[in-house]
């Protein structure tokens, strides 16, 4: 891989946050909100690299299992994110089984990509299992999503949880062992230098 060139679809795992704020002494689900502005630090991030596209877990099937004061700062947070990088003008995609009342309503329009910007993929209330039985019928229910070149992961955790199976076939996986609300650019950097070592044969 060419020094300095970066990937072209990248998703991110932002994972710790209720660690973080137990950390702190705070309840649980004040960690959702300080994810925030880590999120848009990043999402500027990868503009001015150039990244193409994007994709971001913000919460899945599994993760409504969680305390309802939890799972509503979670879903907040997730919405308010979204809210603010389409204000910035990126081509919003949020992908997730919107049959659920746990789909944000607020989003329910960018079911199909809105903007003309850096693509942004969105997957709340998304489960491996919904997004594969679209297979039943056709395709993908995130058909429209790009295979994945990287993946990295904050929080420490050493495993995709279901995160787009199938795009994620090929993908390098980084993992930092920081909680998501202490996000740094340098760690996006440390990320890009990794990846440039690695083999990019494809298996070929």
């Amino acid at each position: 891989m060419a020094k300095g060139r970066v990937p072209r679809h990248v998703g991110f795992i932002p994972d710790g946050n209720r660690r973080w704020a137990s950390s702190r002494g705070l309840p649980k689900q004040d960690g959702y909100a300080n994810g925030v502005e880590p999120g848009l630090l990043l999402f500027e991030q990868c503009k001015l690299l150039g990244i193409e596209e994007v994709s971001i877990y913000c919460f899945t099937k599994d993760n409504i299992k969680r305390p309802s004061v939890q799972t509503e700062s979670f879903k907040a947070a997730s919405v308010a994110f979204a809210r603010e990088i389409m204000a910035r003008g990126a081509a919003v995609l949020v992908v997730g089984d919107a049959t659920s009342l746990q789909f944000p309503r607020e989003l329910i329009e960018f079911r199909d990509r809105r903007g003309t910007g850096m693509k942004v993929n969105l997957l709340m209330n998304y489960g491996w299992e919904w997004d594969l039985a679209g297979l039943e019928s056709g395709g993908l229910r995130s058909q429209e999503v790009s295979r994945l070149e990287l993946i990295v992961r904050w929080g420490g955790g050493r495993r995709l949880s279901g995160f787009l199976p199938v795009q994620s076939v090929y993908a390098d996986f980084y993992v930092r062992d920081e909680l998501w609300p202490d996000f740094e650019a340098d760690h996006f950097e440390q990320a890009l230098a990794w990846f440039r070592q690695q083999d990019q044969t494809l298996g070929g």
